[in-house]
């Protein structure tokens, strides 16, 4: 029994984790009963860990008595991602001034992208994630082009897999996903139509590290204006470029997430 366990393979921290994992749907309070459920674990497991997690400040209570995520570990967590989220804060800043559209820049995390950092324009473009939050990457513009310039056997993993559906427009074929990805490397940037969130549409480019894929850079536009956006991919571009200079000291494995997909 892992971790004095009374369920084989499951360690206490494991439990634990699963508790905080919960999270990830974007809920922002569970009861008791719901993170047991997410979680898999016993009422009482669950009740003596979130007590735990609360007295730490993982975890906090509502008023309702409800569970949310606490104070510290939103504090822990906007260390992730730190070096390269202020290091190109001001070309992100920059990219929004010059386009005046909604700007954010991510990086692979497993089978998503993760979103390090956004600037949010003023038009009411349909939100689909938030820093910190994650998608699909065969969704997003900022996911394709990451996927495209990333490694032969990252791409076989990826199509190797049930690809999610968010709107009736998104692209869960593989060989055409494949025939897409083609197509991105040899035009250099990706976009998207109401692949992820209908109403919205976005542009990305690759910003590589050393000659690897370290990130992705895009905007998101109103789905009407998704005819003109490319007008913004020199912008793009020169931005992408100064990020890629300005972070050359960065680790490489600083710039991307743990990968999660297995050779």
């Amino acid at each position: 029994m892992a971790g004095g366990s009374s369920e084989p393979g499951r360690t206490v921290t494991s439990k634990a984790l699963a508790i905080l994992f919960a999270f990830e749907s974007g809920r922002r309070s569970l009861s008791l009963s719901e993170l047991a459920e997410a979680a898999h674990l016993p009422l009482s497991t669950t009740h003596r860990l979130v007590g735990e997690l609360v007295d730490s400040g993982a975890l906090a209570r509502d008023p309702q008595g409800r569970i949310q995520l606490g104070i510290r570990l939103w504090e822990l967590g906007q260390n992730a991602g730190r070096a390269l989220r202020d290091t190109a804060r001001p070309y992100l800043q920059d990219l929004f001034s010059l386009t005046g559209e909604t700007s954010h820049l991510a990086i692979r995390e497993g089978y998503e992208v993760l979103y390090i950092d956004r600037i949010y324009g003023t038009k009411r473009v349909p939100r689909a994630s938030r820093v910190g939050g994650r998608l699909p990457m065969h969704a997003t513009a900022v996911g394709k082009v990451i996927l495209a310039f990333e490694e032969d056997w990252v791409r076989d993993a990826y199509f190797n897999r049930q690809l999610e559906q968010p709107t009736a427009f998104t692209h869960v074929n593989p060989a055409r996903l494949a025939e897409e990805l083609v197509q991105i490397r040899e035009q250099g940037y990706a976009t998207t139509a109401e692949e992820v969130r209908l109403g919205s549409a976005s542009l990305a480019v690759p910003v590589f590290h050393t000659g690897r894929i370290g990130a992705g850079l895009g905007i998101v536009v109103l789905s009407s204006q998704a005819p003109g956006m490319l007008r913004h991919l020199p912008t793009l571009r020169g931005i992408a470029a100064q990020i890629e200079r300005a972070t050359a000291h960065i680790p490489l494995e600083t710039l991307r997430a743990s990968a999660k997909i297995e050779r």
